[in-house]
């Protein structure tokens, strides 16, 4: 008896202590990449990045210094990419997947969106640091709201993302920038979450398009912003503004 109270405890409390994590692996595909073979391995134990001025929300604490031990892999333009999670989600709204949804309904203490930024290196993106206007979303997952009922996340619990790369996509190499902003401490500045993280392609058999609107990171937030800067409980919001450029489709 006193057992299956002990695992009935333990059962409860495991969203509280697995509720952090972090991209790691890249996916090509059906593949989904050793951990941080293709994607910079970072130094923030599973935290949040809260500082939308810093340059660690970029790729990471620790993110940038990561580039020379980090792969490179070479896909074609068309190709389904994306990033893949160290592991599974407990909460809302973190990822969309096709793959391993192990805890469908998460308790609802933690709301997340999603979007991917990727990024052209002028050369080799393993000695590059990101910096400048060079940054573009390429997908996003926000929030259905239907004037002030409600509010939901359709990425709930999934643990990867992936998208089409555009056929326009010109050749070189990129990074490939998973977001994630939690929102449950969000109605007071400094208090959205960033859980990111940036992988290595090389992009072949593109096309002559023009990627943008270009961004900076940091830059492209000021933390104002509806999307970032927001009480998602009382009252909820009747419509959700998703913070960041348009998304460039090719």
């Amino acid at each position: 008896m006193k057992s299956i109270t002990l695992l009935s405890i333990a059962a409860v409390l495991l969203p509280s202590v697995s509720a952090h994590y972090r991209w790691t692996s890249l996916v090509v595909g059906s593949t989904i990449t050793t951990a941080y073979e293709y994607v910079r391995q970072n130094t923030n134990d599973n935290s949040p990045v809260t500082d939308v001025t810093s340059t660690d929300l970029r790729c990471n604490v620790g993110g940038l210094a990561s580039g020379a031990t980090t792969s490179t892999y070479t896909v074609s333009a068309g190709s389904v990419v994306g990033l893949a999670l160290d592991q599974a989600i407990y909460h809302p709204g973190v990822v969309n997947s096709k793959y391993s949804i192990i805890h469908p309904k998460p308790p609802a203490n933690l709301v997340l969106f999603l979007k991917v930024y990727m990024a052209k290196a002028p050369a080799n993106v393993s000695a590059w640091d990101g910096s400048g206007a060079v940054w573009f979303k390429v997908h996003e997952v926000t929030a259905i709201t239907n004037g002030g009922t409600s509010i939901s996340w359709p990425s709930v619990g999934m643990s990867q993302v992936t998208f089409t790369l555009p056929a326009s996509i010109p050749d070189g190499q990129y990074f490939v920038r998973a977001e994630d902003i939690a929102l449950h401490v969000a109605e007071s500045y400094g208090g959205a979450q960033f859980y990111l993280s940036c992988a290595q392609i090389n992009v072949q058999n593109g096309g002559n398009g023009t990627p943008g609107p270009l961004v900076s990171i940091p830059g492209v937030y000021t933390g104002y912003e509806p999307g970032i800067l927001i009480n998602i409980y009382s009252p909820i919001p009747a419509n959700y503004t998703q913070p960041g450029p348009a998304v460039w489709t090719g």
